[in-house]
């Protein structure tokens, strides 16, 4: 359940990240008050599934998904750069991410 909440923490941590750009420095309402109600979640969830999960794995687990989704959302949504480099790049972060799964995965 820890893992899952996780991955549900690092979704969030997407929707705040995409939302920033929508917040135009926190002018926008509706967009602010969406994206910190993301940010809340996203910090309740990782401190939820924390305490089964280590501290390192867990964290450099969330950042992972909000980073490699954040990216994808980037390039889907405002036509940020999708190069070779890019993407090999966001690869080693999902192998990463897999990698801490699996070394954690009595836990």
């Amino acid at each position: 359940m820890a893992w899952f909440l996780l991955l549900i923490a690092g979704l969030f941590e997407v929707g705040w990240a995409i939302g920033l750009k929508y917040t135009e420095g926190f002018t926008k309402p509706l967009a602010s008050v969406l994206t910190l109600s993301a940010m809340a979640a996203s910090v309740v969830l990782l401190g939820i599934a924390m305490k089964s999960l280590p501290v390192g794995t867990a964290y450099a687990v969330w950042v992972g998904v909000g980073a490699v989704g954040t990216a994808i959302l980037g390039i889907i949504l405002f036509g940020e750069a999708a190069n070779p480099g890019r993407i090999a790049s966001l690869g080693l972060i999902v192998a990463g991410i897999v990698g801490l799964k699996l070394a954690t995965a009595n836990q």
